[in-house]
């Protein structure tokens, strides 16, 4: 979903977002009253769906489209008047959902205090709007933060909160798709996978496997053989780890055919794919298969990993 023209322009006139580095949630070590810009996410306590609905593509909106309930408006007004309080606070955007809220803010300069004291004085006028209309308590405790660094981060965050109303309505509609199923047995290993369950059962699966000294030719010849594969009707397996993996199964997901891609990390309880792979797992074109447990932590793949991902391949195409 493209950019409106206000946000490109606000990106336009700050060339200094990229000395911002942390992307942690409360990060120890990062002072939270210092000029910096959050992507802010509140939850409504219990995730009872009291900031409005989610509606279906209309003639005046060409996706689905977040409509507002009384509670949600008062909110966002709710939300707007934060720079009355903390003149230091530009906001940039702001997208509800049924239970919970996105919220980019930029912090122009010195804070009097923490910046939780800003998202808490937020919350308490919400919280009185709430008792007017009989809805407290609505706030789960405390909230995240997450410090973007760079145009490009930014860039994709102002894209994210656009683009939920669409992504919560697609997982509705394809709820399949989107629920992690633990213990699917795979030779002696049990894995979880989320997307196509039944790729698995296709007759003819080709593991995808390229060496990382593959020359750009090499890489170019394998794309166009795994292609006429797939072409043929093969779903193609891989855990796309090396240049050459990646850009085969880059061209095969663009394309639209079907692939199983193996995952060094695991799902957590509310994750779900982002960006193209989303759409994937929507149309039933990927089956995500994940060997070990979800890890928070950013970690970089061994050795080793990556030959028991590659060998769980081979495997996934023997059954």
């Amino acid at each position: 979903m493209p950019l409106s023209e206000n946000k490109k322009r606000w990106l336009a006139d700050h060339p200094e977002l990229g000395r911002h580095q942390s992307m942690k949630r409360r990060h120890d070590h990062h002072d939270y009253q210092s000029p910096c810009i959050y992507m802010i996410t509140l939850a409504i306590k219990g995730r009872r769906p009291l900031l409005g609905t989610v509606c279906p593509p209309d003639d005046s909106h060409s996706q689905p489209w977040f409509n507002p309930s009384p509670l949600g408006e008062r909110i966002q007004a709710c939300w707007r008047e934060m720079p009355q309080f903390y003149p230091q606070v530009r906001l940039l955007s702001l997208q509800l959902m049924p239970d919970h809220l996105h919220g980019i803010i930029h912090v122009t300069d010195q804070l009097p205090r923490h910046l939780g004291h800003v998202i808490n004085g937020f919350k308490v006028g919400c919280n009185r709007v709430a008792r007017e209309m009989s809805l407290s308590p609505l706030w789960e405790e405390g909230y995240n933060d997450r410090i973007l660094q760079g145009r490009g981060q930014l860039n994709a965050m102002f894209k994210y909160l656009e683009d939920n109303p669409r992504r919560l309505w697609t997982k509705r509609h394809h709820p399949e798709f989107f629920k992690a199923q633990q213990d699917i047995i795979i030779g002696d290993q049990s894995v979880t996978v989320m997307g196509n369950r039944f790729l698995l059962d296709s007759p003819n699966k080709v593991v995808v496997r390229c060496s990382r000294k593959m020359t750009p030719d090499e890489i170019e010849h394998a794309t166009t053989r795994f292609m006429m594969m797939a072409q043929r009707g093969a779903v193609l397996v891989s855990p796309r780890i090396s240049p050459g993996e990646r850009a085969v199964m880059d061209m095969i997901q663009e394309a639209g055919f079907p692939f199983i891609q193996l995952l060094e990390n695991g799902f957590s309880p509310m994750w779900k794919p982002g960006g193209e792979m989303f759409n994937a797992c929507a149309s039933g074109q990927v089956l995500l298969v994940a060997p070990w447990p979800y890890h928070s932590d950013r970690r970089t793949i061994t050795r080793d990993q990556c030959n028991r991902l590659n060998d769980l391949a081979a495997l996934i195409c023997t059954m």
